[in-house]
């Protein structure tokens, strides 16, 4: 993990840049989270969740579900978190709870020079210009899972199985996500 956490630290060096957005994009148990949590101890950055930007019931139409990406609120990803960042203001944003199914009350962090999308949907087209640097994260089939089932459980693997690692590999594969990012890795646990 360091030597990746430093290879990072070099390619923002290298963008020489008075703020940097930095997108996470990668498989479910790719390690998308824990680099990120690892560059936010070496970095000072912020961090922002794909997950928190699922989409709300009423948007959970079959022409959106039948989008390659299109379970994300990329709506709300763009004016609350794309628009303003590029734009150098402030963010201000909720979280949406999908077991809820409701949002939490506003967040307001800092502004930072470096601010961090994590997680799968990162990467989506229509905001994928806003990025400095797009890192893909990769893990072969055995290994993904074997850690969702370490981190969610034997009854959630068979969901991923069945429905979220479908969803991810149709986005990859048809938004070509992984040959739109600057580096890829792999991490080892």
């Amino acid at each position: 993990m360091n030597e990746t956490v430093a290879a990072i630290e070099n390619e923002i060096k290298k963008l020489n840049t008075a703020g940097c957005i930095i997108a996470i994009d990668g498989r479910c148990a790719s390690g998308k989270s824990t680099l990120a949590k690892e560059l936010s101890n070496v970095l000072d950055c912020n961090i922002v969740h794909m997950d928190d930007f699922f989409l709300q019931p009423a948007q959970r139409t079959q022409a959106r579900l039948n989008e390659a990406g299109g379970n994300i609120d990329y709506e709300r990803f763009l004016t609350e978190i794309a628009i303003p960042l590029k734009q150098g203001k402030n963010l201000c944003y909720r979280r949406f709870d999908c077991h809820s199914l409701g949002f939490s009350d506003e967040i307001k962090p800092k502004q930072k020079k470096i601010t961090i999308i994590e997680g799968t949907y990162s990467c989506h087209p229509r905001f994928a210009d806003i990025y400095d640097l797009k890192i893909f994260l990769d893990a072969d089939s055995a290994e993904q899972l074997s850690r969702i089932e370490k981190r969610n459980g034997k009854k959630q693997l068979s969901v991923f199985k069945d429905k979220w690692i479908p969803l991810e590999e149709r986005y990859f594969r048809e938004l070509h996500i992984k040959e739109k990012c600057d580096i890829s890795f792999k991490l080892k646990f």
